[in-house]
């Protein structure tokens, strides 16, 4: 008798330790925001700053950020660096490849409103939403990588709080005003 006691109550505490209780759409936004997949995808100087975060002093990978160089396998895509009218379409065709749900952040000056060159060159995209859907706009020029972690984490938050059915029908709704 006191044996079956001891093991009933050992039991009770590794289930009550082991049982997490929560909903399907919490679950998979914990899933989503622990294991983004940025795309490589990068133009001037803004991409040398992003490509330092790969590197051992910044440490993407402990963020659960693991570099893809194919849209398929990626969900994010930190648009780094001068969008010019003729890369555009290239632009586009990526975004459109990447499965849903997919997720945007425009780096640097130049990704958010053509920066320097768009005064002077009538090639610059004066602003990378006029193409694509942006979640996150991250200024400078170009931003240090500690800004770039700074946006990930913001992002992270904005995962966590979405509903995937919501995200989905805004994705369905917003057509990029740069069609192929």
């Amino acid at each position: 008798m006191l044996r079956n006691s001891i093991e009933s109550s050992v039991l009770n505490k590794t289930l009550t330790n082991s049982i997490i209780l929560t909903t399907f759409n919490d679950f998979s936004n914990w899933a989503r925001l622990s294991s983004l997949w940025p795309l490589l995808y990068g133009t001037s100087c803004c991409f040398i700053e992003f490509a330092s975060l790969i590197g051992s002093r910044f440490d993407f990978d402990r963020y659960g950020l693991v570099p893809r160089s194919s849209p398929r396998q990626a969900d994010l895509i930190i648009t780094a660096g001068t969008v010019t009218m003729k890369m555009a379409p290239s632009l586009v065709r990526l975004y459109e490849q990447m499965p849903e749900p997919k997720y945007v952040i425009a780096m640097g000056a130049c990704t958010i409103t053509g920066g320097m060159f768009s005064t002077d060159s009538y090639t610059t995209v004066r602003g990378v939403d006029k193409l694509i859907p942006v979640d996150i706009y991250l200024p400078g020029c170009p931003p240090k990588p500690e800004a770039i972690i700074d946006a990930i984490i913001k992002l992270r938050k904005k995962i966590a709080q979405e509903i995937y059915e919501e995200k989905k029908k805004k994705s369905l709704k917003k057509e990029p005003d740069f069609l192929l």
